[in-house]
């Protein structure tokens, strides 16, 4: 407690210098990120335009895109910025907030893809209860706590960790991470820890096996059905459960990662690993309903199309 303090700067450390090779590196974040505000802002303007898709399965999906909007700007601008720069300090107060942003988005992604989950479920297996569950007023309740509640859960876990008196001010991260800045503390964190534990099992967890509980269920519907019906909800479900793939994969990544000595590792590696559940997801999502989801690739055709007439 002695060398306690509350630094108004914390130092991101796991940015390497690459010299002159920062500029090629800038530009082609610059553009993975212009590819990722472009590719969701599509996917949002046509189910937003077109009425034959505002339906509970696309509007889940223009939240999806929508959230990767949310985290992807809660993370580029800053990391673009931090590229070109020979210091990495970033302010107590900004780095709270990048540390809401990113939780939150990665809360709310697993939160969507678990209501998306419960949607293919009752499609399924209770077809004929389908339109009288998910009426509107059941879509916007359910959306309604995919993102009240992991603020609430954030934010408690924020204020836990802005109370620490730190012993140093050193982020082993390019971008703040919560479990970082408690490593820091010159006191006990039982309490961080505990919230912590009930932030995984109820962001993580929970959604987990609920989203592997549906799917069960809809592997057992689908076993005795036709090949017509299996090939109907292939279809359907297929890109969601390439999204939950690729989420948990990335999340997982930079979890494990947190247990690791950096030093012991390549810092590009390291680097890469620790980004990918902020850079993979944004990109790829909208790729795969994109593709995969024959309604949403017409509509997208359809307007690219007439752009193209109109220019």
């Amino acid at each position: 407690m002695e060398n306690s303090t509350v630094p108004f700067y914390f130092n991101l450390t796991m940015f390497v210098n690459i010299g002159h090779y920062r500029y090629p590196a800038f530009v082609f974040c610059l553009l993975l990120y212009s590819f990722i505000v472009s590719a969701n802002v599509v996917i949002i303007l046509v189910i937003s335009r077109e009425r034959t898709l505002h339906e509970p399965m696309y509007m889940f999906i223009a939240c999806l895109c929508v959230n990767s909007l949310y985290g992807s700007t809660g993370f580029f601008p800053r990391f673009l910025a931090d590229l070109l720069s020979d210091t990495h300090m970033i302010s107590r107060p900004a780095c709270f907030t990048q540390i809401f942003v990113i939780y939150t988005y990665a809360s709310y992604e697993m939160t969507i893809l678990s209501i998306m989950a419960y949607d293919r479920y009752i499609a399924v297996c209770h077809p004929l209860h389908y339109h009288r569950r998910m009426t509107t007023k059941t879509v916007v309740n359910l959306m309604a706590l995919a993102w009240i509640f992991p603020i609430l859960i954030v934010q408690a876990l924020i204020y836990l960790s802005a109370r620490l008196p730190l012993c140093g001010n050193e982020i082993q991260k390019v971008f703040c991470a919560n479990w970082n800045i408690v490593k820091l503390s010159c006191v006990t964190t039982v309490v961080n820890n505990i919230v912590g534990l009930i932030l995984t099992i109820t962001i993580a967890y929970i959604p987990l096996f609920f989203i592997l509980y549906t799917y069960l269920q809809i592997l057992v519907v689908c076993w005795k059905s036709s090949e017509e019906f299996k090939g109907k909800v292939f279809q359907s479900c297929l890109p969601h459960v390439v999204s939950f793939v690729i989420y948990s994969t990335t999340a997982f990544c930079d979890v494990a990662l947190s247990r690791f000595d950096f030093a012991e590792m390549n810092p590009f590696v390291a680097i890469f690993l620790s980004l990918e559940f902020v850079i993979i997801p944004p990109i790829l999502n909208p790729l795969v309903y994109g593709h995969k989801l024959p309604e949403i690739r017409k509509h997208i055709l359809r307007m690219l199309s007439w752009d193209k007439i109109i220019s």
